[in-house]
């Protein structure tokens, strides 16, 4: 009975700590927004990653000393950085420059949802996952809803000079860039230790954010930005970049990654949330419309089946049986800088 409450106990703090990860996720969007409205897109990338890069060093040098991984070697640091120039440098030069184009709330949607669909569609087409009916019909329906909120988007954006629909396609274009990052991390940085892993590809993205931001840093004027702006900045490196990846990673200890990968849909309602509460922003009935069908086609594609899977693992897991590290380690890591 005792073991029984215990890990339901654990269990609940998986969820917890999942859903919490998807909430800084989802919020990272509208603050983001809040941020590029008073600086360059590309400072605002660079000094989030930068902060980022800093604190995932300090958490290195105290957690990592207690892990029993081995150091990184020279070559692993290289790949480790190779994929933080794709996952993090190229996505979020995309990501914030949709910012600074459209609402945080288009990115919210197209962005964690369209990135796994990139991404099964891609694996599909190199032979690395076998099609199904299931997966062909949420690809479909991937693309039809993706048809209609760019569509509803164009609409939105034509008192604009239509800004808000070139902001949802990079947008697009940031979720293709997080669609090779997570294919590629998967291959090259499997076995290793995620958060050395993690902190080294987060440092060569966030150095060469902080280079290409070099010559619009002139243009700010750096006393003038409020403590709102600051606290901003503080909150996207530490919350949604740090604390993010350790809660994740920790919910990843109980909870199954097909289980985790359904939860992570949860981050455009949080992102939603956030940006009507705090921005004011919204979207046209035809772009919700396209957004409930992006959606349905992403869950379909993606969980197919495995959901059900994963509920068995859980229970393996709950009852004692170590988590398999190789699964874990390369979602969590997939997973680290989304929003």
């Amino acid at each position: 009975m005792e073991k029984e409450t215990q890990r339901r106990s654990e269990s609940a703090n998986a969820y917890l700590y999942l859903l919490a990860t998807m909430a800084f996720f989802g919020s990272a969007f509208a603050s983001s927004k809040a941020v590029v409205g008073h600086i360059p897109h590309q400072i605002a990338a660079g000094l989030r990653f930068g902060g980022g890069a800093l604190i995932l060093l300090l958490l290195l040098a105290f957690i990592g000393r207690k892990s029993r991984s081995a150091a990184l070697t020279r070559q692993q640091i290289v790949r480790a950085a190779a994929v933080g120039l794709i996952g993090v440098f190229a996505y979020n030069l995309f990501f914030f420059w949709g910012l600074s184009l459209a609402p945080s709330i288009d990115g919210s949607i197209i962005v964690p949802v369209l990135s796994p669909v990139i991404t099964t569609a891609i694996l599909l087409a190199l032979g690395r996952e076998k099609a199904s009916g299931a997966r062909i019909g949420g690809l479909a329906l991937g693309v039809v809803g993706a048809v209609v909120f760019f569509f509803g988007a164009g609409g939105a954006g034509l008192g604009a000079g239509g800004s808000r629909l070139i902001g949802d396609l990079v947008y697009l274009l940031g979720a293709l860039s997080w669609a090779v990052y997570s294919i590629a991390s998967k291959k090259v940085l499997a076995g290793v230790d995620p958060l050395r892993a993690t902190t080294f590809g987060t440092l060569a993205g966030a150095l060469a954010l902080l280079v290409f931001a070099v010559p619009s840093f002139p243009e700010v004027e750096w006393s003038a930005l409020s403590s709102v702006t600051w606290a901003n900045i503080a909150y996207l490196a530490i919350g949604p970049t740090a604390v993010a990846y350790l809660f994740y990673y920790r919910g990843l200890r109980v909870v199954s990654p097909s289980t985790a990968t359904v939860i992570m849909f949860t981050v455009p309602v949080f992102g939603v949330t956030c940006a009507v509460i705090f921005l004011g922003e919204s979207f046209s009935g035809l772009q919700l419309a396209g957004a409930a069908v992006m959606l349905a086609g992403a869950l379909l594609a993606v969980t197919q089946g495995r959901f059900r899977q994963g509920s068995r693992h859980e229970s393996e897991q709950a009852a004692g049986s170590a988590a398999p590290v190789r699964s874990a380690e390369s979602d969590g890591l997939e997973s680290l800088n989304r929003g």
